[in-house]
């Protein structure tokens, strides 16, 4: 099982300009979660600050027991050979093949003779589906496929946590479709935690087990997906439905005088040009046949089941109606009982 995440009271800032403030989350281990925002809220620093790239202003990280705020170089060293990084763009090295960017690592950080390297390599290269291209180089191929060597390269090190940063940016929605399944099967088969950074949509509404989300400075919420994908919360409404009228602006977030008068013409019949509602929490994504079952879903039933009683009523009907597709339970009851039992 992976390693979960507990974040404390984060805060960061680039001079006077604050990112967030007093960000607190708990990342439950070996689970997919999600966090989302608009453009410029801070994700990609957010993600920078767990793997000890920046420096928060204040705040603790506490990764494996251990708090990376306070390490030192070396601890650092050490803690991030439990994570795998899979960058926005890639970062893949142009003058290298697919076969020696994901070699890159295990050459750097251990002392594997070139043989295992190549067996290590191999393996995660067939993982992600690019067995056969391990020759040609970035320039070469797809983008697409360019995320998925960054995705091998990242794993190469067996890590305990895994790192996406927009893994669907630059893809169209068929291979960003391909790429979330590929990281619910990875979490099938290794049992990593993941935590993926995107304002995809359908990424949010489909692969992880948990969503938080960034705006105004602040975490405006992180819990099951039911949570959020059921929340009246006018931000979240707003980002999920791809609407105009709301908090998020086009360069910064508006002010009250600005949604009411958006709200008037709402409520006076103006179409603002978003989609037409999402109603629902839609069924997440399953690992392909073959794969073996996620060890994250019983965990997190147990988990959710002990904090049912403290989630929005939307939120535990949704949950309730997913515990009822698992075999055999009952949410209000609990295990369903045959006659004779």
């Amino acid at each position: 099982m992976g390693i979960g995440i507990q974040v404390e009271g984060l805060t960061k800032s680039f001079g006077p300009q604050r990112i967030w403030e007093d960000v607190t989350l708990d990342i439950p281990p070996g689970e997919v979660s999600v966090l989302l925002g608009p453009s410029g809220t801070g994700k990609s620093v957010f993600l920078k600050c767990l793997i000890g790239l920046l420096r928060p202003d204040r705040g603790k990280i506490i990764v494996d027991g251990t708090n990376i705020v306070e390490c030192t170089a070396k601890e650092l060293y050490e803690i991030r050979t439990l994570f795998g990084v899979m960058f926005q763009d890639g970062a893949l090295f142009g003058s290298m093949s697919i076969y020696d960017n994901t070699a890159f690592p295990l050459r750097e950080h251990t002392k594997k003779k070139e043989s295992e390297i190549r067996n290590i390599v191999m393996e995660k290269l067939e993982l992600v589906g690019l067995a056969g291209d391990e020759n040609k180089f970035p320039g070469e191929i797809s983008g697409g496929m360019r995320k998925r060597a960054g995705l091998a390269r990242s794993l190469v090190l067996d890590p305990e946590i895994i790192l996406c940063d927009e893994p669907d940016s630059g893809l169209d929605p068929v291979r960003t479709a391909y790429l979330s399944q590929l990281l619910i099967d990875i979490n099938a088969q290794i049992d990593a935690t993941i935590l993926i950074v995107t304002h995809n949509i359908n990424i949010a509404r489909t692969v992880p087990d948990n969503i938080g989300m960034l705006f105004r400075r602040q975490l405006v919420m992180f819990g099951p997906r039911e949570v959020l994908l059921t929340s009246d919360e006018p931000v979240v409404k707003q980002f999920l439905n791809g609407r105009r009228v709301g908090p998020i602006g086009m360069s910064e977030e508006k002010d009250e005088s600005t949604m009411a008068e958006e709200q008037a013409m709402v409520e006076a019949g103006h179409h603002d040009g978003g989609v037409e509602e999402i109603q629902g929490v839609p069924r997440q994504i399953t690992p392909t046949p073959g794969m073996p079952e996620r060890k994250a879903v019983a965990r997190r039933q147990a988990r959710v089941r002990e904090i049912l009683h403290t989630l929005p009523p939307a939120a535990q009907a949704a949950i309730r109606e997913d515990l009822e597709r698992s075999d055999g339970y009952e949410p209000s009851t609990g295990p369903v009982r045959t006659a004779g039992q």
